[in-house]
């Protein structure tokens, strides 16, 4: 008698194929992970489906968006499952327009206009000189923001929530800088320092995002990068 030979429906989502025969569905990624519940779900339940070929059901629901890729379940994986990738995987594989919140559209508004919130630049520039005249009354004589600076040694990127709702948080870098006499520089143009395409699972844009801030730094001649996340 020949032997019957079961054939595996292929998966999107496994990074190794080998899942299905190394996962020993040990529940200790899910007991380590801080989601585990949300909507009956876990990282264990996840890779069962990945193994099984339940793709869609996986990148359907809620779970990859719920779960932080904060990493507890694949450090406590005994057998070196790789789950962020799956997860990661999962959300690049839903459709964008059903990208939950307002994730896709920041990056989409980042590639447009150079911030996750579509600040303009006038806007920016004026904001800085304006916290600039704060600071400098506060107590920092001759303090300014320097923007485009060439031969600086950091090059700083900013949250667009900063200037958008909570502009005195970029007060406290600036005093940091002004006490250790740190010469330091941002960009006048596409400075966003969050790089939503790492969260939406969109490899292409988060390429594009960070193949900018590199741009800076060679144009500028930076040394040194401080990404404000």
């Amino acid at each position: 008698m020949e032997p019957i030979t079961i054939n595996r429906k292929e998966s999107r989502l496994r990074v190794a194929p080998e899942w299905a025969d190394v996962c020993f569905t040990c529940g200790t990624c899910a007991g380590g992970c801080p989601v585990t519940g949300v909507d009956g779900m876990d990282p264990r339940k996840a890779v069962r489906m990945a193994a099984l070929g339940l793709d869609q059901e996986l990148i359907d629901s809620r779970f990859p968006w719920v779960c932080t890729l904060c990493g507890r379940c694949e450090y406590a994986c005994p057998q070196g499952v790789e789950i962020l990738k799956m997860m990661r995987r999962a959300r690049g594989l839903r459709a964008r327009d059903k990208v939950p919140g307002p994730i896709h559209k920041g990056v989409v508004m980042d590639l447009q206009r150079g911030n996750n919130l579509g600040i303009p630049k006038t806007d920016f520039l004026f904001l800085l000189a304006d916290l600039s005249k704060e600071v400098e009354e506060e107590g920092l004589p001759g303090f300014y923001a320097p923007v485009d600076k060439k031969g600086a040694n950091i090059f700083v990127t900013i949250n667009s929530k900063e200037p958008f709702g909570e502009p005195d948080d970029m007060k406290f870098w600036w005093r940091i800088f002004y006490a250790a006499k740190e010469d330091w520089t941002t960009a006048s143009e596409k400075w966003e320092g969050v790089n939503w395409g790492l969260f939406s699972g969109d490899d292409e844009s988060m390429k594009t995002l960070v193949g900018r801030i590199v741009d800076h730094m060679e144009r500028l001649e930076c040394k040194t990068l401080l990404l404000p996340e």
